[in-house]
């Protein structure tokens, strides 16, 4: 079966203004609306498009984390991939150890292309989709505009700093998205109530034999400092003036 796995991950809902812990241990989750990452559902809104011009049979949708997770697949569900896979893990996870779990489930499910998101809005880190592509020896393609598939490859339009660039590469292989790849779509009422009978499949992150240790330990976080006042002046030399002053020029 020509099969798309699309990894994902839960973070806090792009709209919700992240708050820090006044003991700067982390930022506040508890009470917080989340939701999939906006790049990892552009993934998945592109994975359904190929899948509704025939180019796959099966869209899946993954994550790893804790129970609450499920919420952020049922919504995956919703907008229409086939089924979902939930490795519940409660700590944190970093981006070797993600690959690695996704490498696992690649094993399993033998997908022809994984779709992710380029980074996630929380940690930025931007490492997933190349560490992936690197354990499982295919080729990668990151921050995808546009993607299009033959039966043997895959040629993607990609945002590098010069412009454009456009690569082909040979399937199986890891493609990473940007903004521009598409719009996801609007879930309906009736398809919230038909992702609840969809299957959605839990699996101990210990079954799996990966090691979950922590490379990078976050000593503490900080709010960015509080933006100054701004100031107005009258002409040109007044701000030469003020820019001087300040040490700018």
């Amino acid at each position: 079966m020509k099969r798309i796995l699309v990894c994902t991950k839960r973070v806090i809902d792009f709209n919700v203004r992240v708050r820090v812990k006044p003991d700067g241990s982390g930022v506040i989750t508890d009470g917080v609306k989340m939701s999939l990452n906006p790049f990892d559902e552009i993934a998945l809104e592109e994975a359904l498009r190929i899948r509704e011009r025939g180019g796959a049979e099966e869209v899946v949708a993954v994550t790893i984390g804790p129970a609450d997770c499920q919420q952020q697949l049922r919504t995956a569900l919703a907008m229409g991939a086939d089924r979902a896979i939930h490795v519940v893990h409660d700590g944190g996870i970093e981006p070797l150890t993600a690959a690695r779990v996704f490498m696992k489930l690649i094993g399993k499910e033998q997908p022809f292309l994984v779709l992710l998101g380029k980074q996630a809005i929380d940690d930025d880190n931007n490492q997933t989709g190349q560490m992936l592509a690197a354990l499982w020896e295919r080729p990668q393609a990151t921050f995808a505009s546009k993607v299009e598939l033959t039966e043997t490859t895959a040629r993607v339009t990609r945002e590098v700093d010069a412009g454009l660039e456009t690569l082909e590469v040979d399937l199986p292989a890891v493609v990473t998205t940007d903004l521009r790849l598409n719009e996801p779509r609007y879930v309906k009422l009736p398809d919230i109530m038909k992702a609840k009978k969809k299957p959605l499949e839990s699996l101990p992150f210990a079954e799996l034999g990966v090691t979950a240790a922590a490379r990078v330990k976050v000593v503490r976080t900080e709010p960015p400092a509080q933006r100054q006042k701004g100031i107005m002046v009258k002409d040109t030399q007044e701000l030469v003036a003020a820019l001087r002053k300040r040490g700018v020029i």
